[in-house]
């Protein structure tokens, strides 16, 4: 029997996610893969969300490519994510679902956690070039184990102020990378079967469809607005993993 409402809710979260992404360069992965997670288990909401990453980050780091950080700052951290990105799908397909689904719920809670405590944080660049490769591995780490590493780079990344264009080219640019060195893993470890593969292509619309929409609202409000409303979200859905983990 079809899950209606699983359904509905997965494509909700997925166009919810992409009027965020539109808005403010991140949010589509943050909020997607946790509800997918809770609805399908981590390795399915993985595998789904696999290919909307890798394309319309790509997209998105070309329309925004001339406002890259240094390459100094980017070419460790995406060299060493890739790296990461292979030992955390090796973690994916080795460690059991419900420890999976924990690990995002404390994942999720550790990232909301720094974002309430220290929002006015910053990072000066000269101590961001050296700890870009360390962190880029954790970052694909946990991309690669769990679909999401925001809770590592969107907060290295936002914390060095760089502007909104140069953070959403820079995380677009960074997310693409991990892409690249994901779907090839999953397939081989047999993560992203040809239906997986299908339903990932077909989750692009979505996402899509809801960038533009993001991208107008984010004329008209601000982004604290659309920050503490991702906030609500993400803590939202946190609550319901850890509870169906532990359950």
């Amino acid at each position: 029997m079809i899950d209606w409402a699983g359904m509905l809710a997965g494509l909700a979260a997925l166009a919810i996610g992409g009027v965020l992404k539109g808005a403010t360069g991140i949010g589509a992965p943050v909020l997607a893969v946790p509800l997918l997670s809770a609805l399908y288990g981590v390795p399915t909401a993985v595998a789904l969300f696999a290919l909307p990453n890798l394309v319309l980050n790509g997209l998105q780091a070309r329309e925004y490519r001339a406002h890259l950080a240094p390459a100094g700052l980017i070419l460790p951290l995406g060299l060493a994510g890739l790296v990461g990105t292979w030992l955390g799908v090796r973690v994916l397909v080795s460690v059991p679902s419900e420890a999976l689904l924990l690990t995002m719920a404390l994942t999720v809670f550790a990232y909301l956690g720094f974002r309430l405590a220290r929002p006015n944080w910053a990072l000066p660049m000269t101590v961001a070039r050296k700890i870009a490769a360390p962190t880029g591995l954790a970052a694909g780490v946990m991309f690669g184990a769990v679909g999401i590493s925001a809770p590592v780079s969107v907060t290295f990344l936002s914390a060095i102020r760089l502007g909104r264009a140069s953070f959403v080219a820079t995380i677009s640019a960074f997310f693409f990378v991990l892409g690249l060195a994901q779907i090839p893993m999953l397939l081989t470890t047999g993560v992203m079967t040809p239906t997986l593969a299908l339903l990932s292509l077909l989750a692009i619309l979505p996402i899509w469809l809801g960038m533009p929409l993001g991208a107008r609202l984010a004329r008209r409000f601000s982004a604290e607005a659309f920050d503490r409303l991702t906030l609500l979200l993400i803590g939202l859905i946190g609550v319901r993993m850890l509870y169906q983990a532990l359950t």
